[in-house]
């Protein structure tokens, strides 16, 4: 399977997955990378997945559907159902090509947001709920919706692949360092993530299972110790 991320604005990655000729997108925020990225591989966008509303996910979402006229997915919830013809909800399975994912419902970033898991091709698409060594802002729900959410995610196999929206990852790890300084885990991936940004390299996708290790936000003991930290990282 081709698994590629697309930059797109500053920081963000438009996720393409594809069998054969056939490619689908999460989360396409510019038309324009996805576009030229189908042409340089001569491949046919088959299918859009949509994480949640956020303009930096969507926007491109209008001009792909005129140019290729393809079904979205993803979620039924407002305001992002408005963008999504195949409308879908927690637990949910949808067959992509030869591969099937899982919708997880994570809200805390949105009240919208849903993850896309395949079990077998060991991939998350998360969108903004997830980063390496970090997680989303919580903008419409609660911290404790925000924490719940993080934890039905840490609960997949460690081998899952972590899809990422944005290369947030060193700026992540150096919040994740000031957390647990003596941290060897936390310092290792840092030394290894600078080597490939330095280069131009994309830090992701991740290993849920590292993630255990360097995540502060997914090796808090309960919701409050949860909320102390991600208002220090609103902060810091």
């Amino acid at each position: 399977m081709l698994l590629l991320p697309i930059p797109a604005f500053d920081d963000n990655y438009i996720w393409l997955f594809s069998d054969g000729q056939a490619a689908w997108v999460v989360d396409p925020g510019d038309a324009a990378p996805v576009i030229a990225t189908l042409q340089e591989r001569q491949l046919t966008l088959a299918g859009i997945l949509l994480t949640h509303h956020h303009g930096d996910h969507t926007g491109g979402i209008a001009a792909l559907r005129e140019r290729f006229a393809v079904p979205v997915y993803g979620p039924a919830k407002p305001p992002a159902r408005e963008l999504v013809s195949h409308p879908l909800r927690d637990g949910d399975c949808l067959q992509l090509g030869h591969r099937q994912f899982s919708v997880i419902a994570v809200p805390g970033h949105t009240l919208d947001h849903i993850a896309f898991h395949s079990a077998t091709d060991k991939l998350l698409f998360c969108g903004d709920t997830l980063f390496s060594a970090g997680c989303g802002r919580v903008f419409e729900g609660t911290y404790e919706q925000m924490h719940a959410s993080l934890q039905l995610l840490a609960a997949l196999p460690d081998d899952t692949r972590v899809c990422c929206a944005h290369e947030y990852t060193l700026s992540n790890l150096r919040f994740a360092v000031a957390v647990e300084p003596d941290n060897q885990a936390m310092r290792d991936y840092q030394a290894s993530c600078e080597s490939l940004r330095s280069t131009g390299q994309p830090t992701l996708p991740s290993l849920l299972g590292l993630e255990k290790q360097v995540n502060p936000f997914l090796r808090c003991s309960d919701v409050a110790e949860f909320s102390a930290r991600r208002e220090w990282k609103n902060r810091y």
